[in-house]
């Protein structure tokens, strides 16, 4: 089970997305591995910017999509939450077509926030995007009261 505090599949975590923003573009929670949550997207002119290629705010979302989940894994989900406080990604290569994969891996998970990297790769393993996502953990409200 490694960092998770439950265990999942991709599949149980497929459901949760289902009517999201992450399935309307194809986000797919592709493996759970011990230490590190993985997704793939298609790149298809759905998801270009004008001039043809991945657009990076995609990248971002991805990005976004699997730190998330991740970060959400490692919690009491009964009591607390997380939400995306900041997020960064440098854009290193374009893509126009085929499949892309991120990567999350924490660099820390901290009891008030957790700072994960997220690695987003080509179908041969180059580097597209490098993401340094700090999410909040947060008390839910129910919880709270």
């Amino acid at each position: 089970m490694g960092i998770w505090r439950t265990e999942v599949t991709p599949e149980l975590l497929e459901r949760f997305s289902r009517g999201t923003f992450a399935e309307r573009i194809g986000i797919r929670i592709s493996e759970v591995g011990p230490d590190y949550l993985r997704a793939t997207l298609s790149v298809t002119p759905a998801v270009h910017q004008p001039y043809g290629v991945l657009h990076g705010g995609v990248s971002v979302a991805m990005a976004e999509t699997v730190g998330s989940v991740a970060a959400n894994l490692c919690i009491d989900s009964q009591r607390l939450q997380c939400f995306g406080q900041e997020i960064n990604a440098n854009h290193l290569r374009p893509v126009v077509s085929g499949v892309i994969t991120a990567t999350a891996r924490p660099y820390h998970i901290g009891s008030r926030s957790h700072v994960w990297g997220i690695e987003i790769r080509d179908e041969r393993s180059r580097l597209v995007c490098v993401s340094r996502l700090t999410m909040a953990i947060v008390q839910r409200r129910e919880a709270a009261q």
